[in-house]
């Protein structure tokens, strides 16, 4: 949880200032207010001087979101890392799931016995090569919700490449020929800083 303090905004290794920001915090809107991305933190402070601090690795995730439905504008989306928190539960999950194994699963046990896989014969030509799919045979075994996960991951994909060649919410007009076609044309990464920015 961030709690709002009286601090002093950063001085030192001030990358971006911008003012007339506003937060919302787990869906309360915390006022309008200045966001200053330094070296070392991301401060936000509104007109009174208080604000919140947080030094990056605290900082799990960071995101531009589109999702009108999330909020009704385009923000800058920063999700808190409860790290501490999580890994314990995480594997007391995992030590529990081990505890109750899937009863259709015969083959759990087996997983990795019989031969292995010699790579020194392989390269001479002497094993059996393991089996792969090729793109079409995997696609054509997906379920509905594994293809729609895979639409999502290479939305992400073709986002991630589309900030190859915009930078700082400027568009170059050269593009990488390494990633030309994998991104359509009218796909952009656009930062709008006339709207401000919204911290959730």
């Amino acid at each position: 949880m961030v709690l709002l303090k009286n601090l002093r905004p950063p001085t030192e290794g001030v990358r971006h200032e911008q003012a007339e920001t506003t937060v919302v915090m787990d869906g309360q809107k915390l006022g309008c207010g200045t966001l200053y991305v330094a070296e070392t933190r991301l401060s936000w402070f509104d007109g009174s001087g208080m604000g919140f601090s947080l030094e990056y690795p605290t900082i799990g995730l960071h995101a531009i979101s589109r999702d009108v439905s999330a909020y009704p504008q385009e923000h800058l989306y920063v999700m808190v890392n409860g790290k501490l928190a999580v890994e314990p539960m995480f594997s007391a999950m995992c030590e529990c799931q081990a505890l109750h194994p899937d009863p259709e699963d015969d083959d759990s046990d087996n997983d990795f016995e019989g031969e292995e896989y010699n790579v020194e014969e392989a390269e001479h030509g002497h094993a059996d090569v393991p089996t792969f799919y090729t793109c079409d045979e995997g696609l054509s075994a997906l379920t509905q919700e594994g293809q729609a996960t895979l639409e999502r991951l290479e939305g992400m994909l073709a986002q991630s490449v589309a900030q190859q060649y915009h930078m700082a919410g400027v568009r170059t007009e050269e593009t990488n020929p390494e990633f030309e076609g994998l991104v359509p044309r009218t796909h952009t990464m656009t930062f709008s800083f006339d709207d401000g920015i919204v911290i959730i």
